[in-house]
């Protein structure tokens, strides 16, 4: 099972910017997709933004328009970069994985999960 690794993660100012990285510890292939979750603590985990081998995207309404999913295939890592934020992007974000994924902001079509990284955004 590969193993997912975030970093990126820290405290900024309202609209301020931050990018997250994952790096899986070995090549996500065809058919599997990549995603970033968020969770605040005592809330359900969401969907922020999958990708699938192919490209295509699937972003949450609260975040379109200001993060932006990309992958470096040849490194294995996954990016988040986030711009304007806000608030209540406060969260730990994780970084998942999952093959043939149908829903790519759905929690329980994804297999493996990073441990998380923290992202906190003051007003």
């Amino acid at each position: 099972q590969v193993r997912l690794l975030e970093s990126g993660g820290g405290s900024v100012h309202s609209g301020g910017s931050l990018r997250l990285s994952c790096e899986a510890s070995t090549s996500v292939g065809r058919g599997y997709t990549m995603a970033w979750f968020r969770q605040v603590p005592g809330k359900e985990r969401e969907g922020v933004v999958g990708i699938d081998s192919d490209g295509s995207t699937t972003y949450a309404d609260s975040v379109k328009g200001r993060f932006t999913i990309s992958k470096d295939n040849a490194k294995n890592t996954l990016y988040l970069q986030m711009n304007d934020l806000k608030p209540e992007d406060t969260a730990i974000y994780y970084c998942a994985t999952g093959y043939l994924v149908a829903d790519r902001l759905n929690v329980v079509e994804y297999s493996s999960w990073g441990q998380g990284t923290q992202v906190t955004v003051s007003s």
